[in-house]
Formats: C-alpha cells, structure tokens, sequence
C-alpha cells in the first residue's frame, strides 16, 4: 500500500526493519515496523535524518491517501497541511486518563478531531472503553470513530522443545512498569525457594539502575530474537505490574505463542490478553496499599525488612502459583489466534481499503 503513510511524532530515537531484526525496540515501535512493512506502507518519524527504503525523514510524499498518526494527535496540524486530502487515523497506545499529559494532548485537538473525522485505533477493547468515554466527555463520538485492531505477534512463533527451566522467571519491560517492585516480591520468593533466579531485560528506553540482587541476571536492552530465547525456557513471565496498566501487552501475547505461562495482574488489558484467570491475580487493597506506601519512597525506606515483612502476604500469592506450577500445574499456553499477524493484517486492509 503505497498511498498508505505512518507518521510517527514522538519516538525517541529512529527505528525501522534493520532495528527490529538487530536491536532492543519498544512494544509499539515493534509493532508500527511490523504493520508497516506487511502494508508496504511509509513511515516517517519526526527525528529521522536519512531516507533508507520507506523509512523517510520529514517530508512531503506524492500519492498519500491515507495517514495513520502514532500516538500523538497533536500531529495533527501537520499532517493536514501537508496531506490535506488524505483520510487521518489516530493510532493509540496509551490510556487517556482523566487528567494525564496524553489525555490533555487529546483533548487540546479536539476541534481538529471532529473536522478531519478521525478514526481512532486501540490496541484492546479494554483500552477503547476508555477512549471512547474521553471522546465521549469531549463531545466529538459522533464525528470520530473507535475501533480495535490487536497488536501482532508473528506467525512463526510458537512453541517448540526447548527444555523449560522450573528455577527460571523472566521480566521483560520497560523498567518503570513495576520492575523495583517486581525484585522486592523476587527477593521474598527467593528466600522461601532459594534456586529460583530471574532475568531481567528491557527495551532499551526509560533505562534506570536496578539494585543488585542475589539470582537476578540483569540483560540490559535485546534484540527479540534474544528475548523469545529467553521467554521459551523459563517457567513463567513473571510480570506483577499494576503500576502503569498495559493497553495491550505484547509481552503477554508473545509469551504465550512461544509456550510460556505469565504471572501477573488484573491490570489494563491483562485479562483480555492472557484470557486466563490462573494466570492473572486480582489487584487487591493489599496491593493498592503497597504502592501507595512504596511507590514514592526513597529505596532505603522502601528496602527496611520491617516494612516488607509487613507486606509478606502481598506475596504469598505469587509464591502458591510457582510452586503450583513447579510441581507440575504448570498452565499449557500457545498462540492465540486474534492477535496472527496474519489476522490482523487483514483487519488493517481493511480498514485502510
């Protein structure tokens, strides 16, 4: 699709096909590469300095008749002076809180968003909900559309013989989703199962030093393929985030093609994702208690054995579920056929046709 362009308006750094196949990248910019080069559709992003293929730097292309905008509507003034014929779709990958920074970047195009008729894109219908209240609130539903198209997992991953390694967890995200927490819950396992161990890696942005910790292996940022080797041999993807509420979650989604059950919470779209109640604990008053305690504070106070004995309970749970699936529970997980790249490329032509 030629005529077809991504416009993407706030990644940190340029990315396009050779990135994915070679270096860490984020969830959404994964999955931008992913549509866009199974569409042969443009991308230019905001910060690109040199064309290489359809990756552009900013600039007018000939032919363009369709514009898919990356997270940001405040893009929408250039992309209508530059394409001004083109149909506009608002691609999100973030919850519009009432309130928040994205939320109030939404709601300051609202004017432009009901005269370009935008067609706003989610990543879960659990996401949408939310966006459809905001367009709701903000008096344009009748004049912009919402609509959900997962986010793709490639139709190649699956599980295969790789042996699974009952004394191995892995945490891959971006730090700030819960990681601080996660190695508070991993020290308390590790202390009632002492040869378990955990792998860390991120995507390589929103980087923070972590505390070392005894059976923690931190990766720093990798390549996918890295990753998906990972993820095939671990017992489980042990994500207990309800900090930041996933809007789809690829980690999930992965996790499960490649053969590997997620430990995590009824957070954002986990639930959708996973579709497995064994795998995804409630988000209790015990946890709303330990973040609002924790969340803010500095490490030392937030490592004080007295406050975290105080917090056993909180996670005790996780404690049940690995050793449930250590003895051989162990939750049979494979790829889920909504999110088949092969799948959601159909739902994307169509749109666009």
């Amino acid at each position: 699709m030629s005529s077809v362009l991504f416009y993407d308006p706030v990644c940190q750094e340029p990315y396009d096909t050779r990135t994915l196949r070679t270096e860490a990248l984020g969830g959404t910019e994964a999955t931008l590469v992913r549509v866009a080069d199974a569409l042969g559709a443009y991308v230019i992003q905001h910060n690109r300095s040199e064309d290489w293929e359809r990756y552009r730097r900013p600039q007018v292309l000939p032919g363009i008749t369709r514009v898919i905008i990356n997270r940001d509507s405040r893009a929408l003034p250039v992309v209508r002076e530059r394409y001004p014929d083109a149909r506009v779709y608002l691609w999100l990958h973030d919850r519009l809180h009432p309130g928040s920074r994205r939320a109030r970047w939404f709601a300051s195009t609202t004017a432009l968003l009901r005269e370009l008729a935008v067609t706003a894109v989610c990543v879960s219908d659990s996401q949408r909900a939310g966006v459809e209240a905001t367009l709701s609130a903000a008096g344009v539903v009748d004049r912009v559309r919402a609509l959900t198209i997962y986010n793709p997992v490639d139709d190649a991953l699956s599980p295969d013989d790789t042996p699974v390694d009952e004394r191995k967890l892995v945490f891959f995200s971006s730090p700030n989703k819960g990681l601080n927490f996660t190695l508070d819950a991993f020290r308390h396992l590790r202390r009632r199962m002492p040869d378990l161990r955990l792998v860390v890696g991120n995507p390589g942005y929103k980087v923070q030093r972590a505390a070392r910790v005894p059976g923690v292996e931190l990766l720093g940022a990798q390549p996918q393929a890295r990753i998906h080797a990972e993820v095939r041999s671990a017992l489980c993807t042990f994500f207990p985030n309800f900090v930041i509420p996933e809007t789809f979650g690829l980690v999930f989604a992965e996790s499960h093609a490649l053969g590997t059950p997620v430990l995590t919470h009824d957070c954002g779209a986990a639930l959708e994702i996973v579709a497995d109640a064994q795998q995804v604990l409630p988000v209790t008053r015990a946890y709303r208690l330990y973040e609002a305690a924790v969340g803010g504070l500095s490490p030392r106070w937030r490592r004080a054995p007295a406050r975290l004995a105080a917090m056993a309970g909180l996670f005790d749970a996780y404690l049940e579920r690995i050793r449930a699936w250590r003895g051989g529970e162990r939750p049979h997980t494979a790829p889920d056929p909504r999110f088949r790249a092969s799948r959601v490329m159909e739902q994307w032509r169509s749109l666009l046709a």
